[in-house]
């Protein structure tokens, strides 16, 4: 595990590239919000997280074949933590949008990421 990135991977270099694109700038990771967000427009009180898949428990088909209980247990757990800070970003006034990895690899998807992101950031 010490070998996964939380920073700097290839989804959210994708969904940096858009938001830049669409117009937008923004911080990157600020500790000081709950949930340690990707993107950060200040100006918005917008936060995007990027989230793999496996990691926060969406749609992932298999677990591993080994030590099921652990995995199962560590992937309930960051979704409840995810649920958490959103919900305590919800109630200092900040908006956010969850974009799953899967939305990103695809290149005829990005068009319709770009689209919900412009929609979530000009909204």
């Amino acid at each position: 595990m010490s070998k996964i990135r939380g920073k700097d991977t290839t989804p959210e270099l994708i969904v940096r590239r858009l938001v830049h694109l669409a117009g937008f700038r923004f911080r990157l990771h600020r500790k000081e919000l709950p949930g340690n967000p990707d993107l950060v427009l200040p100006r918005l009180k917008k936060v995007i997280f990027v989230h793999g898949c496996f990691w926060h428990g969406h749609k992932h088909k298999s677990m591993p074949k080994t030590n099921t209980a652990f995995w199962e247990a560590k992937i309930r757990t960051n979704m409840e933590r995810d649920k958490q800070n959103i919900k305590e970003l919800k109630k200092i006034g900040w908006s956010s949008l969850v974009v799953w990895e899967c939305r990103t690899r695809k290149k005829r998807d990005r068009a319709k990421l770009a689209r919900k992101l412009l929609t979530f950031l000009n909204g």
